[in-house]
């Protein structure tokens, strides 16, 4: 069982902000219109894409091949470029607050310094 907090309801921006913003030194800013999240000033999720029902969070191809064999309704690979390298659409209403925070924190693991990290 997940933790009160986030575990098994379905998550919507609320969720992914608080979420994101949760993690150690993460900040929200914005990119090409849509608000973001990062960490040292390098981006690992971002809301708004590809539209408001939607957030992406920059995961590794093993990550995103991982995330998406779970949780294949929630979960797409964008268009290419950015879809082969990990980066991966989340359904926000499709997909539970457990599985919303475990893709966050691993996408803030893969940018994040390996110091911070080591916290």
């Amino acid at each position: 069982m997940g933790d009160p907090e986030f575990g098994g309801v379905l998550a919507n921006i609320a969720d992914f902000r608080c979420a994101a913003l949760a993690l150690p030194e993460a900040s929200e800013g914005a990119h090409m219109g849509h608000p973001d999240f990062r960490v040292r000033n390098k981006i690992f999720a971002s809301l708004g894409v590809p539209d408001a029902a939607w957030g992406m969070v920059k995961l590794t191809p093993e990550q995103q091949e991982m995330l998406m064999a779970a949780e294949p309704a929630p979960s797409s690979p964008p268009p290419a470029p950015g879809g082969r390298r990990g980066s991966t659409h989340v359904r926000l209403a499709a997909v539970d607050r457990t599985t919303l925070r475990s893709a966050l924190t691993m996408a803030w693991r893969n940018v994040a310094p390996k110091g911070l990290v080591a916290k």
